[in-house]
């Protein structure tokens, strides 16, 4: 078995369960009445994959990136909303029922539109459209769904499914990790003289505000929640993405790894801050 055969089997199982996972929780009837927003909607669109990809375009021009790392940067834009946003939400008393409708958008989004931008943003790319999007569809899009049909058509079992296979993806999720540090130990550590972790935080953090501060009349609490949706990245459609690439760099790999520590570093302090002002007059409330 090669070494990219063995992380091919890894990343399949991290996407399965974490995608699985999400789906286990998700208030179905919640989301769609929270997606009834037009201005949830069209904000998640713009700052995800407008704002988002345009300002990672801008730091690959700007900063002296090395191929391999813009190319990371550039996927790192296209996936926005990490699993684990839930958890930053809480503590950052924002909108829940806002952020619920938010990850099942994003993740179909990013099926459709990362295939069809990625191309579009990486030049040389050879992979076309639809060899980007079948890794997405099988392991992001299907798991999310059969999650949520089970959550829906049996609640029981959903619930005994639910920490079994959080659990899978917590474990599956330190598997990658590892391996990634066993066998690209070096290039791990060629990311720390150059710019790829600073782009990263950049990137993280100027999202986050203006998707926070430009709020088009959400409120507070939704605010709080579309900025931490923003600054976070899904890692399951960007590792999806990355098995896809017929020769790939593993320093575009590395950047996808620290797509997961990086923004979460960022995000819980961010989380803390978006608390305290959550006791604001416009705090809460769906629009």
């Amino acid at each position: 078995m090669t070494l990219q055969t063995a992380f091919g089997i890894l990343v399949i199982l991290y996407s399965v369960a974490n995608l699985a996972s999400m789906g286990l929780e998700l208030n179905l009837r919640e989301t769609i009445k929270s997606l009834r927003s037009a201005r949830l909607v069209i904000l998640t669109l713009v700052w995800g994959w407008v704002v988002g990809p345009a300002f990672a375009v801008l730091l690959t021009k700007v900063l002296p990136l090395a191929e391999a790392h813009a190319t990371g940067l550039l996927i790192f834009s296209l996936a926005p909303i990490a699993p684990f946003l839930p958890i930053l939400v809480r503590k950052a008393r924002a909108d829940m029922d806002f952020s619920a409708a938010l990850m099942p958008l994003a993740m179909v989004a990013t099926v459709v539109l990362l295939p069809l931008m990625a191309p579009l943003l990486m030049k040389g790319l050879t992979v076309n459209a639809w060899s980007l999007a079948k890794p997405l569809l099988l392991l992001v899009l299907l798991p999310l769904v059969l999650g949520a049909a089970i959550k829906v058509y049996a609640p029981p079992v959903a619930e005994k499914l639910f920490p079994v296979v959080k659990r899978l993806a917590g474990i599956s999720t330190l598997l990658i990790l590892g391996f990634t540090v066993v066998f690209y130990f070096r290039e791990f550590i060629s990311t720390l003289g150059s710019y790829a972790i600073g782009a990263e935080i950049i990137f993280v953090l100027g999202i986050a505000l203006v998707s926070y501060r430009l709020g088009f009349g959400l409120k507070q609490g939704q605010r709080s929640a579309m900025a931490l949706a923003m600054c976070t990245r899904n890692a399951s459609g960007m590792f999806a993405v990355f098995t896809a690439f017929p020769n790939p760099d593993p320093r575009t790999l590395v950047m996808i790894l620290l797509a997961g520590p990086v923004p979460a570093l960022l995000a819980l302090p961010l989380a803390r801050f978006f608390a305290s002002q959550a006791g604001t007059p416009d705090a809460g409330g769906a629009a």
